[in-house]
């Protein structure tokens, strides 16, 4: 079989923020809405393994369909905000879309599923058009509207489904914003409400049924702090005979009868714990033991007030009772939106406000002990900007989510492959951030939704942490930055934006004798604190908000409006900026000068927004491409005494008559060799021009005339991304990607030599199939800057034992990094071989 050309090495993605988008499934993989898709992620390899491309609005609900013989599940329901319900079926390994369910008129907000006889699966959902709707999914893959439920104003914001104690007549319970919990039974092929359970004084959030020694359990949660748990049974002839006997005490039990059976409900016990609104609630799955199915009396909750409880009745007194509380002590986040425990019940994972997810694992060695697990994480908004490290071994990002996140490689000790995580925040800003540009191994410009540019520096704890985790010496890192001076790490003030360093004196704690003193207001309220930390794996999200942020060095002004792209050039020196513009004015494209930060020159040339620059990889062209549907071409010119600094002028631009692109021109990159540079524009054309020469004119005033020197390429949809690869194909031809606005990536040959006219100048040699694409545009390509796979490079030469051809072998590999809409970062391996 032929190696595949696109493998997809890492998806950096978090949940959505609504409070039943995780679902566990008894094979292990945790399945999560997040932003359009649905995520499937092996908590055991610590990565998505797949994604699921199919709904056009935001994922709000995930539920893995369970098998009552805890089989592994070959089926998932998600609903989102497109109104509808997707239905995904395993086939070969794969999952696909199987049958769409449609007929709600507002957002999904909540789903589950059972199997009824015949292997047909029945669908409850919950949507914001205060509808239940029960549905019916047959073999062909044919959804069938069985009863639609209405509450007029009021919205039900849980459901949950089991089958009747020794029946096959499907129970319905609906949790609302009427503090009640609805039972809804289906018999003669209607489904009528037999029960209102009352108790709760608030919104019912959560509501989930357990079958346990013929008896039904079902658990509510409420934003009144409080879960209640009902008990379900069958009633025999011989209750009648012990209802008058005044010496027994007896729940108060509510009745109803379905087929002649009469069933009864009563409270079985409240449990008091939580201190905010409880979101979420899941009891722990059944598992096999000795060839027998056994079902612990497990019950998880999580709340708004940062904990998990793990909640079970004692065994002598039967008295529920608080068995374990995990979760997270200050910080500025808020709480948790839902639960999920692993098939085992090893392992609890809860989903934060800000999408986070939160794992923590049973101590195996210390017993009740658990402690926080290694788990994926990414932006919880759109991704707007990424690069790559000079050395290509770690990846920054930054996003509408406000923070700057820093990706890399981890190679554990007994891992066959090196897994990707967060290993640092280096800033969590107060504006929606919008670019960056690496400006050396350990700093960076970024800039936002603000009129200033913000430098960065590493301090020494990431710099130690990063040897830590790459693997590489941390002498030979810490010798590559100048390390007298790199403060330990940085800290917010309690109402500040710019992270302040701390120094190795700042960690002493100050002990005042005697009484507390305060020197001044600012003392009263403290800054969130850096402790150091040392780290043999990545650090769980209260770390990454607290303790990896880097000092902020320098601010730049100079720039009247919000910041819209950066770039910076090879040899790292200087930094190009510019911001959003609708006049010519403030359309001009800022230079600065990486070791003095002094603006060194102004370019004017643009009338609308410039979108994109790029930098030559020899130093020497500045390429500028922008709203006004033109692009500019600046030649660093000859330093003099006078002006040693670098200064530009102007070398060749489009005008209104010479410009091809009739759209805004998103993205452009030049070649590896500097000879040839690419655009790619709303109107669906890519072209390459050149050939780019740097020889002087003698009349600075002259203008070069640069032509197209490809067949100008219908990509078939808007491109808002394009990148060179440094490394050529094996034919000396230069590969191209392109990302689109509908999210798929495409890879190109272009060949110089040929003649454009035919059109035979570009072929396709891959793409990006619909589980490895976006979901939404693509905002930003970026090629590692040398071949090989990061991660494993440094292996490589530790362990000689593959000798050259192993090392051969790594190097017909790239890797791309792509930014998307979709809250994602993706990097994908591309065999040069295959191609």
């Amino acid at each position: 079989m032929a190696a595949p050309v696109i493998e997809t090495c890492h998806v950096a993605c978090c949940a959505n923020r609504t409070p039943n988008v995780v679902s566990w499934s008894r094979g292990g993989v945790i399945a999560f809405g997040t932003c359009n898709s649905v995520a499937l992620y092996d908590p055991q390899e610590r990565r998505v393994i797949s994604v699921l491309n199919g709904h056009t609005g935001r994922v709000n609900t995930v539920q893995w369909v369970h098998r009552e013989d805890c089989a592994l599940e070959s089926h998932l329901v998600s609903g989102g905000s497109d109104n509808q319900l997707i239905l995904w079926e395993a086939q070969n390994g794969k999952f696909n879309q199987s049958v769409q369910c449609k007929g709600h008129t507002g957002p999904v907000c909540a789903v589950d599923a059972i199997y009824t006889e015949y292997s047909k699966i029945l669908v409850a959902s919950s949507a914001s058009d205060s509808t239940v709707r029960l549905w019916l999914c047959s073999e062909a893959k044919e959804a069938e509207c069985l009863r639609t439920l209405s509450f007029g104003s009021g919205f039900m914001m849980d459901v949950s489904l089991a089958l009747l104690p020794g029946s096959r007549v499907p129970i319905l319970a609906c949790g609302g914003d009427d503090s009640r919990v609805h039972l809804y039974v289906q018999s003669s092929g209607q489904l009528q409400n037999v029960l209102s359970l009352q108790g709760h004084e608030d919104w019912v959030r959560g509501v989930e049924w357990l079958s346990v020694g013929g008896e039904l359990l079902l658990a509510s949660c409420s934003q009144d702090c409080l879960i209640r748990v009902w008990r379900l049974r069958a009633k025999s002839g011989t209750d009648a005979g012990t209802k008058d006997d005044h010496t027994i005490i007896r729940m108060k039990e509510d009745v109803f009868e379905v087929k002649e059976r009469v069933f009864a409900v009563s409270l079985e016990t409240v449990l008091a714990g939580h201190e905010n609104w409880v979101y979420g609630i899941h009891w722990q799955p059944p598992f096999y033991k000795g060839g027998e199915l056994q079902q612990p009396l497990s019950l998880l909750s999580a709340s708004m007030d940062k904990t998990m409880i793990l909640w079970a009745p004692e065994e002598g007194s039967g008295v529920w009772v608080e068995q374990v509380r995990v979760g997270e002590v200050g910080g500025n986040t808020l709480g948790f939106y839902g639960c999920q425990m692993s098939p085992d019940g090893s392992m609890v994972v809860a989903h934060a406000f800000h999408g986070a997810l939160h794992l923590w694992c049973k101590d195996q060695d210390k017993e009740g002990e658990w402690r926080p697990g290694v788990v994926i994480s990414g932006h919880f908004n759109a991704v707007q900007d990424l690069s790559w490290d000079p050395e290509g071994e770690f990846i920054l990002s930054v996003g509408s989510d406000q923070t700057t996140r820093l990706f890399t490689p981890w190679r554990k000790q007994d891992a066959q492959q090196p897994t990707w995580h967060e290993l640092s925040r280096p800033q969590i800003h107060g504006y929606d951030m919008q670019c960056l540009a690496m400006v050396g191994r350990f700093q960076f410009v970024s800039g936002a939704d603000e009129k200033v540019l913000r430098v960065f520096q590493a301090p020494r704890n990431f710099v130690e942490n990063f040897a830590n985790i790459s693997g590489t010496s941390r002498e030979k890192l810490l010798a590559s930055s100048d390390s007298a001076t790199l403060p330990e790490g940085a800290s917010t003030p309690a109402l500040g934006l710019s992270n302040k360093a701390v120094f190795q004196g700042d960690l002493v704690p100050k002990i005042s004798e005697g009484k507390e003193q305060f020197n001044s207001i600012s003392d009263q309220y403290q800054e969130s604190s850096f402790h150091p930390l040392n780290l043999t794996e990545p650090p769980p999200e209260d770390h990454l908000l607290q303790n990896t942020l880097w000092p902020e060095v320098q601010k730049l002004y100079g720039h009247g409006f919000e910041m819209f792209c950066l770039a910076s050039d090879s040899s790292r020196m200087v930094v190009a900026s510019a911001c959003k513009a609708s006049k010519s004015e403030h359309a001009a494209v800022l230079l600065w000068s990486t070791t003095t930060w002094h603006q060194l020159q102004t370019l004017p040339c643009h009338t609308l927004t410039v979108t994109q620059m790029a930098f030559s990889p020899d130093t020497q062209f500045l390429l500028a491409v922008s709203r006004d549907r033109t692009w500019s071409l600046w030649r660093r010119d000859l330093p003099t005494p006078e002006s040693p600094e670098p200064q530009f002028s102007l070398h060749a631009r489009t005008g209104k008559d010479t410009a091809i692109h009739t759209r805004i021109i998103w993205s452009c990159d030049w070649s590896a060799d500097s000879k040839y540079f690419v655009t790619s524009s709303r109107d669906k054309k890519l072209i390459v021009w050149g050939p780019c020469r740097f020889e002087d004119s003698g009349d600075p005033a002259l203008l070069l005339d640069i032509k197209p020197c490809s067949s100008i390429l219908d990509v078939g949809d808007s491109a808002t991304a394009v990148a060179f690869c440094p490394e050529l194909c094996c034919d000396n031809r230069y590969l191209l990607a392109v990302g689109l606005e509908c999210g798929r990536i495409l890879l190109y040959r272009w060949s110089a030599s040929q003649e454009p006219a035919g059109g035979h100048d570009w072929s396709i040699c891959g793409e990006t199939d619909t589980s490895q694409s976006h979901a939404l545009a693509v905002k930003r390509l970026r090629w590692r800057p040398r071949a090989g796979r990061a991660g494993r490079d440094n292996n490589k030469r530790d362990r000689q034992t593959g000798g050259k051809s192993e090392i051969e072998e790594d190097s017909s590999w790239v890797q791309l990094a792509s930014a998307s809409a979709d809250h994602s970062v993706k990097i994908f391996n591309i065999n040069k071989r295959a191609l």
